[in-house]
């Protein structure tokens, strides 16, 4: 394929994810066609056939482009910078997480899709699986964070990483949800801080458990 021509196709199915995207947000999910996002994204059915299955197909693209860079880049936060304690790395991970979801509009179009716009049934069944990879992965990252500071006596006792790791998943998971029902709240940063402090402070060793 001329390059010309592939920058032209590899544009268009740009347009038609973004617009997938906006189009999601605005109308759900399941009431949502392939005519819709070809009209918001001013190009044809067919076009959106070259590029892509279904709207299942679309649905799925469109969620990991959103969402997989945002992960990937989390991920190096807790676990690359071994130079810094495993605890501020996770307070860290928490207050750019929060910040990127108030900050970046697709990132959150993207969220507020895959926690409030879709129906995970018929179809879109299938797609609950990508979900739960996702979740693991969180978990067993977490849970790498927890077993560090555990090693080096920062975590509290009788405080398993594994748990803790499932609790600061399902934390995030009510962070996001906050996140997007109180975006225009003034004080959401505030609050979402003072809880992420709340919520890592309440992982450290206290003076008295020593």
């Amino acid at each position: 394929m001329p390059r010309r021509t592939k920058d032209a196709a590899q544009q268009t199915r740009q347009q038609i994810l973004d617009a997938a995207r906006r189009t999601f947000c605005e109308r759900g999910v399941s009431a949502t066609s392939l005519a819709h996002i070809a009209q918001a994204a001013g190009v044809t059915r067919g076009a959106i056939y070259w590029h892509f299955e279904n709207k299942e197909t679309l649905f799925h693209a469109m969620r990991e482009e959103a969402l997989l860079p945002h992960i990937h880049h989390l991920d190096s936060l807790l676990l690359e910078d071994q130079q810094t304690p495993p605890l501020e790395r996770l307070h860290r991970f928490l207050r750019q997480l929060i910040e990127h979801w108030t900050r970046c509009e697709s990132l959150r179009e993207a969220l507020e899709i895959v926690v409030f716009k879709c129906e995970y049934v018929g179809p879109m069944l299938g797609d609950m699986a990508g979900h739960l990879s996702h979740h693991r992965k969180l978990v067993a990252t977490l849970e790498l964070v927890h077993r560090e500071a555990q090693q080096r006596g920062d975590l509290r006792g009788g405080l398993s990483p594994h748990a803790a790791a499932l609790e600061t998943a399902s934390f995030v998971d009510g962070l996001a949800r906050l996140t997007l029902l109180q975006l225009r709240n003034d004080r959401l940063l505030d609050d979402l801080h003072e809880m992420i402090a709340l919520h890592v402070g309440n992982r450290r060793l206290r003076r008295r458990d020593r």
